[in-house]
């Protein structure tokens, strides 16, 4: 037993001793699934803490030669898989976290050569008894000790990517550590498994594609292990019920990553939400809203607006595919926020292919981020949100028409103006505030066709619902029309209580681009 050569099983037992553990032991089926197949290289990215370090000393505990673990899995979900015993610590487990070798040296030379030293050093300690031709070489030494023990090697290693979110522009850097990486797995007959950890996807270039071994299980292509990304809604509603927490406001707050059809939570909140018994911006907080900045504040084509789009409210096709997997080869605004994805800041739908800000926390940070630098009128358009809000609930039709009517005509340098789309965008924006209260939905199935905006009060909320139609060249009262004469308000089944019919509307061709609202109240 070593610190990185078959290490016990401490860290695991940490999790499962924590208030909060929700078992995801059935992902070493999948891991158990490839061992020695020409699918045995994984590498699984994921947004800070989403539970990747968790994941990889469970792969420890399970597989390390260096510990029993029977005991700590008999009651997890694992046990009862037909795969269970046959390779409960049956490996020679090599388990590094590359945080911990970059913080301690000053280069990638140094770094390799660090790691080498400290795994040669319990490699001879562990097989002193192995007759190996040169005990200086990590490779050599991992051949010949798999050819005379007959027992290969599991390698864990967590942070992989640290290099290229550390060192961004130290391309030399990052080559060396890929050709180590290549060296110490590609071709390898002592690699059972090996299973990466990180933030980014393999960075792939040049004769470094070689590196393209591995399966990518990524946040826009979670492939088999989506339920393992993060807290699912079945484990959510079941820690709302013991914690005696609204689900609502839980999943208003935490939900909203999309893997391949299944709804993902932020795993670090919802804990700290439970056991705080409130809610707040936890994952967020780990890490300043500079981070997020720098990213949407870069001068590319069309970025502005796209983000403008996704504070709305709205999804947004993207293109994943050119993303170069590092942080710093950026070539379209795509890239830009297919990186936003990787770090956790918006969620990806594989099938439709578009991108949303998954929930209120992450919202928040957006938010944050656009306060000053370009965007003040988006930021004038949210803060008077609230008025706008007050105004629409008290009946003040003209007061609504005027803030609707300022938001749209200071915004136009980001949106088209005469487009009905670039409205709707605007007036989301122009609503805000109303999301503390209420769900809000674009196009929304409703009747006869699809209601322009709907608001849907929260339960525990006595507001009344809304239910916009936008209008432009048209008479602000065929807004109202159209939403009686397609039955709008059945797209609120469910809800009983007063609803609230808005029509909006301007004609492009006049001078002052003047707005108009009209309301109506119906009840269900």
């Amino acid at each position: 037993m070593g610190i990185y050569l078959n290490p016990n099983n401490i860290a695991f037992k940490q999790a499962l001793n924590s208030e909060i553990y929700i078992d995801k032991s059935l992902m070493l089926e999948q891991t158990n699934r490839v061992i020695y197949t020409e699918q045995k290289f994984i590498c699984v990215s994921r947004p800070r803490r989403f539970g990747k370090s968790m994941a990889a000393n469970m792969l420890t505990a399970y597989y390390s030669r260096g510990c029993d673990s029977r005991e700590l899995f008999a009651d997890l979900k694992i046990a009862q898989s037909d795969s269970f015993e046959k390779h409960l610590n049956q490996y020679n487990v090599i388990h590094i976290n590359m945080v911990d070798f970059l913080d301690r040296t000053k280069s990638m030379d140094e770094m390799i050569d660090y790691i080498s030293r400290r795994l040669l050093h319990e490699l001879k300690k562990a097989f002193s008894d192995v007759d190996c031709f040169d005990w200086n070489n990590l490779f050599a030494v991992l051949d010949e000790v798999f050819a005379e023990k007959e027992i290969p090697f599991i390698f864990i290693i967590d942070e992989w990517d640290c290099i290229f979110r550390i060192h961004k522009n130290d391309s030399k850097a990052q080559t060396k550590y890929l050709d180590f990486l290549r060296n110490l797995l590609k071709d390898k007959s002592y690699v059972a498994l090996a299973y990466m950890t990180g933030i980014l996807p393999i960075k792939k270039y040049g004769e470094h594609s070689a590196l393209n071994i591995f399966t990518e299980i990524s946040m826009t292509n979670p492939r088999e292990y989506a339920e393992f990304t993060g807290f699912t809604e079945k484990e959510v509603k079941e820690l709302c019920e013991k914690y005696d927490m609204s689900f609502e406001e839980t999943k208003r707050w935490y939900n909203g990553y999309n893997l391949k059809g299944i709804s993902i939570y932020n795993p670090r909140s919802v804990v700290m939400s439970m056991t705080g018994h409130d809610y707040d911006s936890y994952w967020t907080s780990t890490e300043t809203y500079e981070a997020l900045r720098v990213y949407i504040a870069m001068n590319f084509d069309g970025l502005k607006d796209k983000i403008t789009r996704l504070i709305a409210g709205e999804e947004i096709e993207i293109n994943t595919t050119k993303f170069q997997n590092d942080m710093t080869t950026f070539n379209s605004a795509d890239d830009i926020l297919t990186l936003l994805i990787h770090l956790g800041y918006l969620t990806y739908d594989f099938y439709t292919k578009k991108v949303r800000i998954p929930n209120s926390e992450v919202a928040q940070e957006f938010i944050n981020s656009i306060e000053d630098g370009g965007w003040e009128n988006v930021m004038k358009a949210i803060r008077q949100s609230g008025e706008l809000l007050e105004a629409t609930l008290d009946g003040q039709v003209e007061k609504v028409a005027e803030l609707l009517e300022q938001a749209h005509d200071e915004n136009t340098s980001i949106l088209k103006y005469n487009d009905e789309n670039s409205l709707a965008c605007v007036v989301s924006i122009a609503y805000y505030a109303a999301r503390k209260n209420y769900g809000v939905y674009r196009e929304m199935p409703a009747g006869k066709g699809f209601a322009d905006l709907v608001f849907v009060p929260y339960r525990n909320t006595d507001l009344p619902a809304l239910i916009v139609e936008l209008k432009w060249d048209d008479k602000v009262q065929t807004a109202i029309h159209q939403i009686k004469s397609r039955n709008y308000p059945e797209c609120l089944k469910g809800y009983s209580g007063e609803v609230l019919l808005v029509g909006i509307s301007y004609h492009k061709n006049d001078s002052e681009k003047k707005h108009h609202c009209v309301m109506e109240k119906e009840f269900l």
